[in-house]
């Protein structure tokens, strides 16, 4: 029996952008009968909306969570007898800064096919707005919640950034933005630039590149907005 074929499923980042998605994604969709997904629910709710004839119950549905042994097994069990399966996580592009990639590594270890889909992902449509070296860029997740570390880390970004002309770009809660947006304005060179990305591809879109001192002239409150952020020391 020929193995599976693995599918990797962007979703949109707002609720408002179905229309980000390409169309071939639908095709891709029906090609498979297991999901393995980071919350069902949000997941049968966007699969609805792209195909509201789709029958959910039909389909074998699994939870990533951190891919336990479990699921890793129950994953490669189901690639062995020749599913098609979808991977999908709660918003963007699996397996970027999003579960699945504990998925796709079994995938590659299998020598199943594994095809990547195109759809929205906020790290590159961040840093392909901002302006900021495109050439050389890094993601580092989310920053130390510590306050100490948090500083010790802003400044290590902004010195490597310095001396390799660098991109770094972070993600922070919705909540905790606008305190790490003071730790960043605080405790960088007021020359260093500061891209301010939220809520991107929605109708609320805004993406920002000023420097520190320009920031600091601003009433910046961007709290409980899904943002992405990213700077380059001069």
């Amino acid at each position: 029996m020929a193995i599976g074929t693995v599918y990797l499923i962007p979703t949109f980042l707002h609720e408002d952008g179905l229309n980000t998605i390409p169309n071939y994604i639908l095709d891709a969709v029906k090609n498979c009968t297991v999901f393995f997904v980071e919350t069902e629910k949000t997941t049968r709710r966007y699969l609805k909306k792209l195909w509201p004839q789709m029958v959910i119950d039909d389909y074998q549905w699994y939870v990533i969570h951190k891919a336990e042994k479990d699921v890793v097994s129950n994953f490669k069990n189901l690639l062995q007898q020749g599913k098609n399966i979808a991977i999908i996580s709660d918003a963007g592009c699996p397996a970027i800064a999003d579960p699945g990639e504990i998925l796709v590594a079994a995938a590659q270890q299998l020598n199943a096919t594994v095809k990547p889909l195109v759809g929205p992902n906020s790290i590159i449509l961040a840093l392909m707005a901002s302006g900021m070296n495109g050439n050389c860029f890094q993601f580092h997740g989310y920053l130390p919640i510590d306050s100490l570390e948090r500083k010790n880390k802003i400044k290590a970004l902004e010195l490597d950034s310095q001396k390799r002309k660098c991109t770094q770009i972070f993600i922070e809660t919705p909540y905790r933005n606008n305190q790490l947006i003071k730790y960043i304005t605080d405790y960088c060179l007021p020359e260093t630039k500061f891209c301010i990305a939220v809520d991107i591809t929605g109708t609320s879109e805004s993406i920002q590149t000023k420097t520190i001192a320009e920031w600091k002239k601003k009433e910046i409150d961007f709290h409980k907005r899904l943002g992405i952020f990213l700077i380059l020391a001069s």
